[in-house]
C-alpha cells in the first residue's frame, strides 16, 4: 500500500463524513461510499451526507459544564467539518446548540464535494471491503445494510447487538395555537444564537396529563417482528409511550418536567407538566417536539398529540418512528485505535461501535480518520489522554475493562453511551474553596465540572504538541 492509495470510507453519515474531511485535509486521498440514494433507508429523506435522521440538537454548547459542550470544543480545536457546519447554521434553542438540518447536511455534502482530495461513490457495499481497497473506515451507522451487518458478523464470529431508536414528530409552527402556547427557555437560559425565549411550551394541568398519560400507554404502537422482540431500547432516546409506561410520574419529572417555565396566558397557575417544541429550521417554521420519540403508529400519533394544549389543529410536517440500531460489542472486537482485532485494515466509526449521540459519532469518526492518516504515515498517535472527552469515549468504546469485570464473575454488558462526566478518570483533589474548605452540593458539583474541562483542555493542548501537530505538517 502506497502513499497515494485512497482510504476507503463506507458510508457518509456525521462519523464517515467527518473521517473524509479529516483524512483529506491531511493531504491524502480519501474515497468516500455512500449507498443512498441507490438504497434508501427507514429514517433517511434525502441523498446529503451527514442528514440528521431523528432531533436537530446537538445538546449541550457549554464548554465549561457540560462533557458534550467540551467535546464540542475539542472537535473544533481538531478542525472538525461537522461542527463547522454546525455553528455556521445554528437556530435558537436555549443552552443547546441545534441547527437548520437541511443546510446543516447541505453544508457537509458540499464542502466534501468540493474537496480536490474527496471522490464520493453512490453505492451500495454489500459485503466485506475487498482486500485491495487497504485500509477501510466502516462508518455504516445503526442503520448498516443486512448484507453487510451479516458479514460483519459472520467475520466477528459473534452477533452484533442492537436495540431501537426512534424519531420524534415535526410540527408547522404556524399550526400551533399561540394563545395556550408561549415561546420561553428553561430559566430563561440564552445559548448560541439564542435569545433566552427559544422554545415552544405546551401546558398540561393535572387532569390533562392523566389523560395524555393513558392515552400514551392504550394507543396502538409499531409491531414488532419475532426476531425483534427482546431488542432493548437505549435509555437516552426511549420512546414517549414506553417512559410512560415506567409510572404516572415519569415523564413530568423527564422531558414535560414543569420547571423554569412561566405561561404568561395564566402566570398564576402552575402547570402540572409542559410539552417544550424547539426550532428545527432556520426560518423557524418548523419545531421538533422534545424528547416525543415514539413507536405510536402514524394515525395514533396524530391523535394523541393533537390533545396537547396548544396543538389541537397541528400539522406534521414528519410524524415518529423507529428503527433498528445495530452496534458491534467494541470492547471485544475493536483496538485502542478503533481497528477490529481479527482483521485490522478494517477500522469502525459512529454509532456502530457503540457511542451514542450526533456528536459523538463524529467525534468518533474523526478520531478514525486521524488514527488512519499516521497509521499510513508510519507514524501512530500517542494515545488520547482518557482526561479529555475526546479520549474518554475513546476509552469507553475500545477499554478493557468490561472483560476483566466477567472474567472477575460480575455481570457484563456493553451499551451505547453519550459522552458524560462519568467517563472521566477523578480529579486527584476534591474542588475546595477560596479558604481550602471541601464544598457540598451543586457549589461542589460545578467546580468539579470546571475544574474537569480545565484539565481536560490542559490535557488536550499538550496531546497536540505532540504527533498531531508534526502529522498535520507533513
Amino acid at each position: 500500500m502506497t502513499g497515494t492509495d485512497p482510504i476507503h470510507i463506507v458510508g457518509g453519515g456525521l462519523a464517515g463524513s467527518e473521517a473524509a474531511w479529516q483524512i483529506a485535509e491531511a493531504g491524502r486521498p480519501v474515497v468516500l461510499h455512500e449507498m443512498r440514494p441507490l438504497r434508501r433507508t427507514d429514517a433517511h429523506q434525502s441523498q446529503d451526507l451527514a442528514e440528521l435522521v431523528c432531533s436537530n440538537s446537538f445538546r449541550s454548547d457549554d464548554a465549561n459544564g457540560n462533557a458534550v459542550g467540551l467535546l464540542h470544543q475539542e472537535m473544533r480545536t481538531l478542525g472538525s467539518l461537522i461542527m463547522r457546519a454546525a455553528d455556521a447554521h445554528q437556530v435558537p434553542a436555549g443552552g443547546a446548540l441545534a441547527v437548520d438540518r437541511d443546510g446543516f447536511a447541505a453544508a457537509v455534502t458540499a464542502a466534501l464535494e468540493a474537496h480536490p482530495n474527496v471522490t464520493i461513490l453512490r453505492e451500495e457495499i454489500d459485503g466485506l471491503p475487498p482486500a485491495e481497497w487497504g485500509q477501510v473506515i466502516i462508518a455504516t451507522g445503526p442503520l448498516t445494510s443486512p448484507a453487510l451487518a451479516d458479514a460483519i458478523a459472520r467475520l466477528t464470529g459473534a452477533e452484533s447487538l442492537a436495540f431501537f431508536d426512534a424519531i420524534a414528530p415535526i410540527v408547522h409552527r404556524d399550526s400551533i395555537d399561540m394563545s395556550k402556547a408561549w415561546f420561553q427557555s428553561r430559566y430563561d437560559k440564552a445559548g448560541p444564537g439564542g435569545t433566552g425565549a427559544d422554545y415552544l411550551n405546551c401546558p398540561m394541568n393535572r387532569e390533562q396529563y392523566d389523560a395524555f398519560v393513558r392515552a400514551l400507554i392504550e394507543g396502538e404502537k409499531t409491531s414488532f417482528k419475532d426476531w425483534e422482540a427482546s431488542t432493548p431500547y437505549f435509555d437516552g432516546c426511549l420512546p414517549i409511550e414506553v417512559m410512560a409506561e415506567r409510572g404516572p410520574e415519569t415523564l413530568r419529572h423527564g422531558p414535560m418536567k414543569p420547571v423554569g417555565l412561566t405561561n404568561p396566558h395564566d402566570p398564576t397557575v402552575k402547570a402540572c407538566a409542559i410539552v417544550q417544541l424547539r426550532q428545527d429550521n432556520a426560518l423557524g417554521t418548523l419545531y421538533n417536539m422534545v424528547g416525543f420519540q415514539t413507536k405510536l403508529k402514524h394515525a395514533e400519533q396524530v391523535r394523541v398529540f393533537r390533545t396537547i394544549p396548544g396543538l389541537e389543529n397541528a400539522e406534521f410536517a414528519r410524524l415518529g418512528g423507529l428503527h433498528r440500531n445495530t452496534y458491534l460489542d467494541s470492547p471485544r472486537l475493536l483496538d485502542a485505535t478503533l481497528r477490529l482485532k481479527a482483521e485490522p485494515r478494517l477500522r469502525f466509526a459512529g454509532q456502530i461501535t457503540g457511542c451514542e449521540g450526533y456528536v459523538e459519532s463524529a467525534a468518533v469518526g474523526l478520531m478514525a480518520g486521524r488514527f488512519a492518516v499516521a497509521e499510513r504515515r508510519g507514524h501512530p498517535l500517542a494515545p488520547l489522554p482518557q482526561t479529555t472527552a475526546l479520549g474518554a469515549l475513546i476509552a469507553h468504546i475500545t477499554d478493557g475493562h468490561l472483560v476483566a469485570e466477567e472474567e472477575a464473575g460480575k455481570p457484563r454488558s456493553f451499551q451505547p453511551m453519550n459522552v458524560n462526566f462519568g467517563l472521566f478518570p477523578p480529579l486527584e483533589r476534591a474542588p475546595r474553596n477560596e479558604t481550602g474548605k471541601r464544598l457540598r452540593g451543586p457549589e461542589k458539583a460545578a467546580l468539579k465540572k470546571r475544574a474537569l474541562t480545565d484539565r481536560a483542555r490542559e490535557d488536550l493542548a499538550a496531546w497536540m504538541g505532540g504527533d498531531v501537530p508534526r502529522a498535520a505538517a507533513e
